[in-house]
C-alpha cells in the first residue's frame, strides 16, 4: 500500500560517489606538494617490510629511467583478494589488522597514500606477490578505473611503477627522485637505494655525538647553533635535539621543526611542537607515538602533543637553569640574543623570573644594571611604564638621586610587577611625574612675591592650552623647563582627542566619561636655577616674556617626547616667528 500523497516513506539509500572526483580531491587537494609521492611510496614499502617481522633485512630500491619510476621492496606483498579489498577501496589501508599487526606499528594510517601518486602519474602499476600466493598486477588510472590480472612470477614483495603525466616528467627524474628519497628516507631503519646508490643512514644524528649534531645543524638548518639541548620524551617515544639559534629572531615568526615519525620525515616545518616562548630553538625529533594529520604534513593536535610540548618546554627550561648555575657569562650571551623569549617565559615561570632578575640588564637612568643590582642599590624598584615617560623623567630623576628603570621595553613592566607578587620583600613603585615635582625646591617668599606678576602673565599665555605654569628650583640647572603630565591628565587629553574624532553616539559616551574623570592639568615647571629662565623672569616687556614662555613650552614638549597637538604646533610656530620678528626689529634699530 503506497503512502498518501504529500508524505514520504523512510527509505535507506547509499551515497553515490564520483570516483574520478574523489581521486582528484584526494590526490590534488589533500597534499601541499606533488613531491610527497616519494614519501608515500617509501611509507608503503616500509610498512610492507615491517609486516614480515624482519625489518632489519628490509630493502627498498628506487630505479628511474625510460620515463618511469619504480619502487621495489622485499616486504610481505599482497594476495589477489587483498589487492581487490585494499588497493581498490579508498580509505582502506593495507596496514590494518588483516596483516596481523596493530595499527601503531605502521607508518600509514589512512589508506589513501597511494593516491598521492596521481599528482605525478596518470597510471600506477602495482606488481605484488605474497609468499605462497600467485603474483598479481594491479593497474590504476587517474580517472578512477582499475584492472587486476595475473602478474609475472617474482619473489615476495611489491614493485610500484609510475608512468608520468604530461608536465610531471621532471618530478620522476633521477635527480629529483634521489633528492626526495634522501629528504624523506635518509633516517629509515631499512636500506634505501636510488639507482643503486644508498641514501639511508646507519643511525640518527642525535645518537652520533654532539660534533655530529653541530655538523647536522649547519647542513640542514644553515647555522652553527649557540648550543644543543638533547630531547627525550618517553611518553611520546620521542628523541631528538633542540638547536639554539645563534642570532636574534622575530618572536612573531613561527619556527618550523623537522619532525620524523618512526624515522620517516613528516615535514620540515612542523608547528606546534614547542611553546610560543621557545622561538629561539629549532628542533629535529623522531617519535613513535605522535599522530600525523591525514595529509601527513603536520601533527595532530591532541593531548599527547600537548603533553609533549610541555615536556620539551621543561627540558629547555632546565637547560637555562643549568646555564645560570654553571656558566653565567654564557647565559649573559644567550640573554643578549634571545631575551624576549626568556622574558616571555618569566611571566609565568618563577625560575625564569629569578634568572631575568639576576642576570638580564635593564636600562636605568644610572646605566645598564640588573634588577637585582638596582634593588640592592636603591632599596626599591621605581619604574616608568613607557620609553617616552622614561626619557621625560630620567635626567631629572637622576639629578634628584632617584633611580629609575625603563619599563617601556617588551615585558619589562610586567616582569617588575610580577616580582612584587612572588616576593613580598621586593618593593616597586611607578614613578609619577607629580612625584618628581614634590622633590623640587620651592622659591623663597621674597622671590615668589616678586615673580608673581610674571607667573600670572605666563599663565594667561598658556591657559588656552590647559597648562599650569609653576616656578621651582631643581637640578640639572641646564634644563630650563620640564613638562609634567600625570596619568589622570594624560587620560583626559586622550579622551578629549578621541571625542573630537568620534561620532555623536560615541561622543556622548566619551563626554560622560570626561565629566566623571578628575581633571589634573599638566604643568610647565620653569627651573629658576637656569640662567636663561632667570633672565626671562626679569624681562620688563610682557609681550617678549610671553613669547619666551611659549617657546620654553614648545621646547619642553619636544625634549620630553610628548605628542604635539595642532594647538601646540600653532603656538610653537607663532612664538618662534614672534621672537624672530623681535630680534630683527631690534637689529634694525
Amino acid at each position: 500500500m503506497s503512502p498518501p500523497p504529500g508524505t514520504f516513506s523512510a527509505v535507506s539509500n547509499t551515497f553515490q560517489v564520483d570516483l574520478r572526483g574523489i581521486v582528484d580531491l584526494l590526490s590534488h587537494h589533500l597534499y601541499a606538494s606533488p613531491r610527497v609521492y616519494v614519501r608515500e611510496l617509501l611509507q608503503n614499502a616500509v610498512d610492507a617490510i615491517t609486516a614480515t617481522g624482519e625489518p632489519a633485512a628490509g630493502r627498498i630500491a628506487i630505479t628511474t629511467g625510460s620515463d618511469v619510476l619504480r619502487v621495489t621492496d622485499n616486504g610481505i606483498g599482497l594476495t589477489e583478494a587483498q589487492v581487490h579489498e585494499l588497493l581498490a577501496t579508498i580509505g582502506r589501508s593495507s596496514k590494518r589488522d588483516e596483516l596481523g599487526f596493530a595499527r601503531h606499528e605502521f607508518l600509514g594510517q589512512f589508506g589513501i597514500g597511494l593516491l598521492s601518486c596521481f599528482l605525478v602519474a596518470d597510471e600506477i602499476r602495482v606488481h605484488t606477490c605474497r609468499a605462497g600466493a600467485d603474483p598479481v598486477l594491479w593497474t590504476g588510472y587517474s580517472d578512477g578505473r582499475y584492472e587486476v590480472r595475473a602478474g609475472e612470477p617474482r619473489e615476495p614483495g611489491t614493485t610500484v611503477t609510475l608512468l608520468p603525466r604530461r608536465g610531471s616528467e621532471h618530478l620522476l627524474s633521477p635527480a629529483t627522485a634521489r633528492e626526495l628519497a634522501d629528504l624523506y628516507g635518509s633516517l629509515l631503519p631499512v636500506s634505501v637505494e636510488v639507482d643503486g646508490s644508498r641514501v639511508s643512514a646507519e643511525a640518527v644524528p642525535w645518537e652520533s655525538g654532539r660534533a655530529a649534531l653541530f655538523a647536522y645543524a649547519e647542513q640542514v638548518f644553515g647555522f652553527v647553533p649557540f648550543d644543543i639541548v638533547e630531547l627525550n620524551v618517553p611518553e611520546a617515544g620521542l628523541t631528538g635535539a633542540a638547536f639554539v639559534l645563534p642570532t636574534p629572531v622575530n618572536p612573531a615568526t613561527r619556527g618550523g621543526h623537522r619532525v620524523y615519525l618512526k624515522r620517516m620525515l613528516l615535514a620540515e616545518s612542523v608547528e606546534g611542537l614547542l611553546p610560543e616562548w621557545a622561538f629561539f630553538a629549532r628542533c629535529v625529533v623522531d617519535s613513535t607515538e605522535l599522530r600525523p594529520t591525514a595529509s601527513r604534513e603536520a601533527l595532530y593536535d591532541d593531548g599527547l602533543l600537548s603533553d609533549t610540548r610541555e615536556a620539551i618546554a621543561d627540558q629547555l627550561r632546565g637547560w637555562l637553569v643549568r646555564l645560570a648555575a654553571t656558566d653565567p657569562r654564557r647565559l649573559g650571551r644567550f640573554l643578549s640574543i634571545h631575551h624576549l623569549g626568556v622574558k616571555a617565559l618569566a611571566l609565568h615561570d618563577d625560575e625564569m623570573l629569578r634568572i631575568v632578575e639576576q642576570w638580564y640588564p635593564v636600562q636605568t637612568n644610572m646605566g645598564q644594571v640588573t634588577l637585582a643590582e638596582f634593588r640592592e642599590r636603591h632599596g626599591l624598584i621605581r619604574y616608568a611604564t613607557s620609553a617616552d615617560e622614561f626619557r621625560q623623567l630620567a635626567a631629572v630623576a637622576a639629578a634628584q638621586d632617584v633611580g629609575l628603570v625603563n619599563g617601556g621595553y617588551v615585558y619589562d613592566t610586567e616582569i617588575i610587577q610580577r616580582l612584587a607578587t612572588v616576593d613580598h620583600e621586593i618593593r616597586i613603585e611607578r614613578l609619577e611625574p607629580a612625584d618628581l615635582a614634590t622633590r623640587f625646591n620651592g622659591l623663597d617668599t621674597e622671590t615668589e612675591l616678586r615673580l608673581r606678576p610674571f607667573l600670572a602673565a605666563a599663565q594667561r599665555r598658556l591657559d588656552r592650552l590647559g597648562c599650569e605654569v609653576v616656578l621651582r628650583a631643581f637640578d640639572p640647572a641646564t634644563l630650563p623647563a620640564l613638562y609634567l603630565v600625570s596619568r589622570s591628565a594624560a587620560f583626559h587629553e586622550e579622551l578629549t582627542a578621541s571625542r573630537d574624532k568620534a561620532d555623536d553616539v560615541w561622543g556622548g559616551v566619551l563626554d560622560a566619561l570626561a565629566t566623571t574623570a578628575p581633571v589634573e592639568r599638566p604643568q610647565l615647571v620653569l627651573n629658576h636655577r637656569n640662567p636663561l629662565v632667570r633672565r626671562i623672569t626679569a624681562l620688563v616687556d610682557p609681550e617678549l616674556a610671553g613669547l619666551a614662555v611659549e617657546t620654553l613650552y614648545g621646547q619642553a614638549l619636544m625634549l620630553g617626547h610628548h605628542p604635539i597637538r595642532p594647538a601646540d604646533a600653532a603656538l610653537l610656530n607663532s612664538s618662534m616667528l614672534g621672537l624672530l620678528d623681535r630680534a630683527i626689529t631690534e637689529g634694525d634699530r
